[in-house]
């Protein structure tokens, strides 16, 4: 354990995350192990066998900064990485049951909402931060499909988590976010298209999870309205919430693999990884800065605010689907 006053703690926590992170995955790259790999497969936006553990080791670089540097954070958030990590990676790499998968989600997310919420809040309140939080868990995952994109709203996200923390004073909050943010930053530099490493379950489902829970718990501190977080990540609730609906009401599977997605008929419009990518850092930094500027401003502004980014999401929509075709469409 290291302690350092703050901001060095923060630098040096951040810095130590982002080099444990980038080592780890490189070592990852280079040992090319058959178990690790990701076939490509009919519905894959990939052509060749990737490393797809990626994510396993950003985490694996943040919660170790966190441990050197005496970050706190309720048990109930470390067991529920621990244990999503745990299923996703066994998932990664034997292929772990929907039913099994579900389940364990479940179970971390009751885990940390009545842990934290049952003695404060109504059942109500609790039972929607536990659908939140499963739903937010899988989200992740389904948006983690073209190069660089989940690393970079894991950078984005994260840093602006952070950066409200850093202003409001809590310091503490403020390391664990910039952490995860720097260890996604050095996923990122293997991830970028051409991507030499993937994410993989063990990487989107916790990261998914500790969006929806760092979000309760800086509302909880009030850090910010419950608006925030859901800005911040709204490139991805959106996207994966309207196709998900789409393919439930047209009687689809909706667990099943899938190449419907908003940025996934970007890339194969001929728009490609690296420029969606990069038109999605935009979205997600622009959407970012609004979080942090609402957070600023009265609960009137707040709900105008977001009624307006639904505008500008549901107009955004409207022209993707008359320009670009459903991938079911192309042959």
């Amino acid at each position: 354990m290291v302690v350092l006053d703050f901001p060095y703690s923060m630098f040096a926590a951040s810095l130590l995350a982002f080099f444990l992170s980038f080592f780890s995955i490189l070592w990852l790259i280079k040992r090319k192990a058959d178990w690790a790999l990701d076939q490509p497969n009919a519905r894959s936006l990939h052509t060749v066998p990737v490393p797809r553990i990626g994510g396993a080791c950003l985490l694996s670089a943040a919660m170790t900064a966190w441990l050197c540097f005496a970050a706190t954070l309720p048990s109930a958030v470390l067991l529920g990485v621990a244990l999503l990590m745990a299923i996703s990676l066994i998932d990664d790499i034997r292929h772990a049951p929907v039913w099994c998968r579900l389940l364990i989600h479940a179970v971390a997310a009751a885990w940390f909402a009545i842990a934290l919420l049952w003695s404060a809040y109504d059942g109500l309140t609790v039972l929607c931060v536990i659908i939140a939080t499963i739903w937010m868990s899988n989200l992740y995952n389904f948006m983690d499909g073209s190069d660089g994109l989940a690393g970079g709203m894991a950078m984005i996200g994260f840093g602006c988590y952070g950066l409200i923390a850093y202003l409001a004073g809590d310091h503490n909050f403020a390391m664990i976010n910039f952490s995860i943010a720097a260890a996604a930053m050095a996923f990122l530099l293997h991830n970028f298209h051409p991507a030499r490493v993937f994410m993989g379950d063990a990487g989107s489902v916790p990261l998914g999870f500790l969006a929806a829970v760092f979000g309760v718990l800086g509302w909880l501190n009030q850090l910010w309205t419950i608006w925030v977080p859901l800005l911040i990540f709204s490139p991805f609730i959106t996207d994966a919430t309207v196709t998900l609906t789409r393919r439930l009401l047209q009687g689809k599977k909706i667990w099943q693999a899938h190449r419907e997605h908003y940025y996934q008929r970007l890339v194969q419009s001929g728009f490609g990884h690296r420029n969606t990518a990069l038109a999605a850092y935009a979205l997600m930094l622009i959407a970012g800065g609004c979080a942090i500027w609402i957070n600023q401003q009265d609960m009137a502004v707040q709900q105008w605010g977001m009624l307006m980014w639904g505008g500008v999401y549901l107009a955004a929509m409207m022209i993707a689907d008359r320009s670009l075709k459903p991938f079911s469409d192309r042959g």
